[in-house]
Protein backbone atom coordinates (compact mmCIF):
# COMPACT_ATOMS: atom_id res chain seq x y z
CA UNK A 1 0.00 0.00 0.00
CA UNK A 2 1.00 3.61 -0.55
CA UNK A 3 0.46 5.80 2.54
CA UNK A 4 -1.01 9.27 2.08
CA UNK A 5 -0.20 11.34 5.18
CA UNK A 6 -2.83 13.71 6.56
CA UNK A 7 -1.83 16.79 8.58
CA UNK A 8 -3.37 19.98 9.86
CA UNK A 9 -0.79 22.72 10.11
CA UNK A 10 2.21 21.13 11.80
CA UNK A 11 0.18 18.38 13.48
CA UNK A 12 0.03 14.87 12.02
CA UNK A 13 -3.50 13.48 12.03
CA UNK A 14 -2.81 10.08 10.47
CA UNK A 15 -2.48 8.45 7.11
CA UNK A 16 -4.68 6.81 4.49
CA UNK A 17 -3.33 3.62 2.88
CA UNK A 18 -4.09 3.41 -0.85
CA UNK A 19 -3.77 0.32 -2.99
CA UNK A 20 -4.82 -0.89 -6.42
CA UNK A 21 -7.08 -3.91 -6.40
CA UNK A 22 -6.07 -6.83 -8.59
CA UNK A 23 -8.19 -7.38 -11.64
CA UNK A 24 -10.45 -10.43 -11.30
CA UNK A 25 -8.81 -13.35 -13.09
CA UNK A 26 -5.27 -11.91 -12.91
CA UNK A 27 -3.80 -14.90 -11.07
CA UNK A 28 -5.60 -17.32 -13.39
CA UNK A 29 -4.27 -15.42 -16.42
CA UNK A 30 -0.66 -15.66 -15.23
CA UNK A 31 -1.05 -19.36 -14.43
CA UNK A 32 -2.50 -19.98 -17.90
CA UNK A 33 0.41 -18.19 -19.57
CA UNK A 34 2.91 -20.20 -17.52
CA UNK A 35 1.11 -23.41 -18.50
CA UNK A 36 1.51 -22.44 -22.16
CA UNK A 37 5.28 -22.21 -21.74
CA UNK A 38 5.56 -18.41 -21.51
CA UNK A 39 7.66 -16.39 -19.07
CA UNK A 40 5.68 -13.61 -17.41
CA UNK A 41 7.38 -10.44 -16.17
CA UNK A 42 6.03 -7.56 -14.10
CA UNK A 43 7.45 -4.22 -15.25
CA UNK A 44 5.97 -1.33 -13.29
CA UNK A 45 6.60 2.22 -12.18
CA UNK A 46 5.37 1.40 -8.67
CA UNK A 47 7.81 1.00 -5.79
CA UNK A 48 9.52 -2.33 -5.19
CA UNK A 49 7.45 -3.35 -2.16
CA UNK A 50 4.19 -2.86 -4.02
CA UNK A 51 5.53 -4.73 -7.06
CA UNK A 52 6.67 -7.68 -4.93
CA UNK A 53 3.31 -7.86 -3.16
CA UNK A 54 1.36 -7.86 -6.42
CA UNK A 55 3.71 -10.36 -8.07
CA UNK A 56 3.40 -12.74 -5.13
CA UNK A 57 -0.38 -12.61 -5.29
CA UNK A 58 -0.55 -13.39 -9.02
CA UNK A 59 2.28 -15.93 -9.13
CA UNK A 60 5.12 -14.04 -10.84
CA UNK A 61 8.62 -15.07 -9.61
CA UNK A 62 10.69 -12.47 -7.77
CA UNK A 63 13.46 -12.62 -10.37
CA UNK A 64 11.03 -11.40 -13.03
CA UNK A 65 10.01 -8.20 -11.26
CA UNK A 66 11.22 -4.77 -12.39
CA UNK A 67 9.92 -1.92 -10.22
CA UNK A 68 10.22 1.88 -10.27
CA UNK A 69 10.70 1.76 -14.04
CA UNK A 70 10.26 4.95 -16.07
CA UNK A 71 8.27 4.81 -19.34
CA UNK A 72 11.42 5.01 -21.48
CA UNK A 73 13.05 2.29 -19.38
CA UNK A 74 10.07 0.01 -20.00
CA UNK A 75 10.80 0.23 -23.71
CA UNK A 76 14.49 -0.42 -23.00
CA UNK A 77 13.52 -3.51 -21.02
CA UNK A 78 11.60 -4.83 -24.01
CA UNK A 79 14.59 -4.17 -26.26
CA UNK A 80 16.89 -5.94 -23.81
CA UNK A 81 14.73 -9.08 -23.77
CA UNK A 82 14.60 -9.03 -27.56
CA UNK A 83 18.40 -8.82 -27.57
CA UNK A 84 18.45 -12.13 -25.69
CA UNK A 85 16.65 -13.76 -28.60
CA UNK A 86 13.19 -13.63 -27.07
CA UNK A 87 9.97 -12.76 -28.81
CA UNK A 88 8.29 -10.31 -26.46
CA UNK A 89 4.67 -9.29 -26.00
CA UNK A 90 3.90 -6.23 -23.89
CA UNK A 91 0.49 -5.95 -22.24
CA UNK A 92 -0.52 -2.57 -20.86
CA UNK A 93 -3.32 -0.08 -20.50
CA UNK A 94 -1.71 3.19 -19.44
CA UNK A 95 -0.12 6.19 -21.12
CA UNK A 96 3.25 5.19 -19.64
CA UNK A 97 2.96 1.75 -21.27
CA UNK A 98 2.64 3.08 -24.82
CA UNK A 99 6.40 3.25 -25.67
CA UNK A 100 6.93 -0.34 -24.50
CA UNK A 101 3.82 -1.55 -26.33
CA UNK A 102 5.14 0.04 -29.53
CA UNK A 103 8.62 -1.49 -29.03
CA UNK A 104 7.42 -5.05 -28.41
CA UNK A 105 7.11 -7.73 -31.08
CA UNK A 106 3.47 -7.91 -30.08
CA UNK A 107 1.80 -4.96 -28.39
CA UNK A 108 -1.40 -5.79 -26.53
CA UNK A 109 -3.63 -3.07 -25.10
CA UNK A 110 -6.49 -3.53 -22.68
CA UNK A 111 -9.62 -2.07 -24.23
CA UNK A 112 -10.55 -0.18 -21.07
CA UNK A 113 -7.18 1.61 -20.99
CA UNK A 114 -5.79 4.84 -22.40
CA UNK A 115 -6.37 5.71 -26.05
CA UNK A 116 -2.65 6.17 -26.72
CA UNK A 117 -1.93 2.63 -25.51
CA UNK A 118 -4.63 1.29 -27.81
CA UNK A 119 -3.21 3.31 -30.72
CA UNK A 120 0.30 1.91 -30.12
CA UNK A 121 -0.85 -1.71 -29.88
CA UNK A 122 -1.13 -4.47 -32.46
CA UNK A 123 -4.00 -6.15 -30.62
CA UNK A 124 -6.69 -4.54 -28.48
CA UNK A 125 -8.57 -6.78 -26.08
CA UNK A 126 -12.21 -5.86 -25.65
CA UNK A 127 -13.00 -5.44 -21.97
CA UNK A 128 -10.61 -5.55 -19.05
CA UNK A 129 -10.32 -9.29 -18.37
CA UNK A 130 -6.58 -10.19 -18.26
CA UNK A 131 -7.40 -13.81 -19.10
CA UNK A 132 -8.12 -12.63 -22.63
CA UNK A 133 -4.35 -12.32 -23.18
CA UNK A 134 -3.87 -16.09 -22.93
CA UNK A 135 -7.06 -16.61 -24.95
CA UNK A 136 -5.71 -14.42 -27.77
CA UNK A 137 -2.41 -16.29 -27.84
CA UNK A 138 -4.19 -19.65 -27.88
CA UNK A 139 -6.44 -18.53 -30.73
CA UNK A 140 -3.49 -17.20 -32.75
CA UNK A 141 -1.64 -20.52 -32.38
CA UNK A 142 -4.74 -22.46 -33.44
CA UNK A 143 -5.13 -20.16 -36.45
CA UNK A 144 -1.50 -20.62 -37.52
CA UNK A 145 -1.90 -24.39 -37.18
CA UNK A 146 -4.91 -24.34 -39.52
CA UNK A 147 -3.05 -22.14 -42.01
CA UNK A 148 -0.14 -24.61 -42.12
CA UNK A 149 -2.55 -27.51 -42.61
CA UNK A 150 -4.27 -25.70 -45.47
CA UNK A 151 -0.98 -24.91 -47.18
CA UNK A 152 0.19 -28.52 -46.86
CA UNK A 153 -2.96 -30.06 -48.29
CA UNK A 154 -3.25 -27.45 -51.07
CA UNK A 155 0.31 -28.15 -52.24
CA UNK A 156 -0.09 -31.93 -51.85
CA UNK A 157 -3.33 -31.83 -53.81
CA UNK A 158 -1.73 -29.97 -56.70
CA UNK A 159 1.47 -32.01 -56.66
CA UNK A 160 -0.58 -35.18 -57.13
CA UNK A 161 -3.25 -34.00 -59.59
CA UNK A 162 -1.34 -31.63 -61.88
CA UNK A 163 0.89 -34.44 -63.27
CA UNK A 164 -2.25 -36.57 -63.79
CA UNK A 165 -3.88 -33.70 -65.69
CA UNK A 166 -0.72 -33.44 -67.83
CA UNK A 167 -1.11 -37.09 -68.84
CA UNK A 168 1.79 -38.61 -66.92
CA UNK A 169 -0.21 -41.77 -66.22
CA UNK A 170 -1.56 -42.13 -69.78
CA UNK A 171 1.39 -44.02 -71.37
CA UNK A 172 1.44 -46.68 -68.66
CA UNK A 173 -2.19 -46.91 -67.54
CA UNK A 174 -4.22 -44.99 -70.08
CA UNK A 175 -5.52 -42.66 -67.36
CA UNK A 176 -6.31 -39.05 -68.16
CA UNK A 177 -8.14 -36.31 -66.32
CA UNK A 178 -10.86 -34.55 -68.28
CA UNK A 179 -11.18 -30.76 -67.95
CA UNK A 180 -14.53 -31.18 -66.18
CA UNK A 181 -13.05 -33.51 -63.57
CA UNK A 182 -10.04 -31.21 -63.17
CA UNK A 183 -12.33 -28.25 -62.50
CA UNK A 184 -14.30 -30.32 -59.98
CA UNK A 185 -11.09 -31.41 -58.28
CA UNK A 186 -9.91 -27.82 -57.91
CA UNK A 187 -13.28 -26.81 -56.49
CA UNK A 188 -13.07 -29.69 -54.02
CA UNK A 189 -9.63 -28.46 -52.98
CA UNK A 190 -11.05 -25.03 -52.17
CA UNK A 191 -13.98 -26.52 -50.30
CA UNK A 192 -11.66 -28.66 -48.16
CA UNK A 193 -9.55 -25.62 -47.23
CA UNK A 194 -12.63 -23.60 -46.26
CA UNK A 195 -14.09 -26.51 -44.29
CA UNK A 196 -10.84 -26.99 -42.39
CA UNK A 197 -10.74 -23.26 -41.57
CA UNK A 198 -14.31 -23.34 -40.27
CA UNK A 199 -13.15 -25.66 -37.49
CA UNK A 200 -11.89 -22.51 -35.74
CA UNK A 201 -15.52 -21.53 -35.09
CA UNK A 202 -15.58 -24.26 -32.47
CA UNK A 203 -12.34 -23.13 -30.83
CA UNK A 204 -12.56 -23.05 -27.03
CA UNK A 205 -9.98 -20.63 -25.62
CA UNK A 206 -10.78 -21.66 -22.06
CA UNK A 207 -9.85 -25.32 -22.59
CA UNK A 208 -7.71 -26.33 -19.59
CA UNK A 209 -3.98 -26.45 -20.35
CA UNK A 210 -2.35 -29.55 -18.91
CA UNK A 211 1.31 -30.08 -18.15
CA UNK A 212 1.44 -32.73 -20.88
CA UNK A 213 0.35 -30.29 -23.58
CA UNK A 214 2.93 -29.21 -26.10
CA UNK A 215 4.93 -26.23 -24.77
CA UNK A 216 5.41 -23.01 -26.65
CA UNK A 217 8.14 -22.86 -29.31
CA UNK A 218 11.54 -21.86 -27.97
CA UNK A 219 11.38 -18.30 -29.32
CA UNK A 220 7.98 -17.54 -27.78
CA UNK A 221 9.17 -17.48 -24.17
CA UNK A 222 9.27 -13.79 -23.35
CA UNK A 223 5.87 -12.46 -22.43
CA UNK A 224 5.99 -9.20 -20.52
Amino acid sequence: MTPAWVAAGDRLLGFIPVTDALKPGAREAVADLHARGLDVWLVTGDDARTARAVAERVGIPAERILAEVLPADKAATITGLQGEGRVVAMVGDGINDAPAIAAADLGVAIGTGADIAIEASDVTLVGGDPRAVADAIALSRATMSVIRQNLFWAFAYNVVLIPVAMGVLYPAFGITLSPALAAGAMALSSVSVVANSLRLRGFDARRPVHSGDAPAPAREDGLT
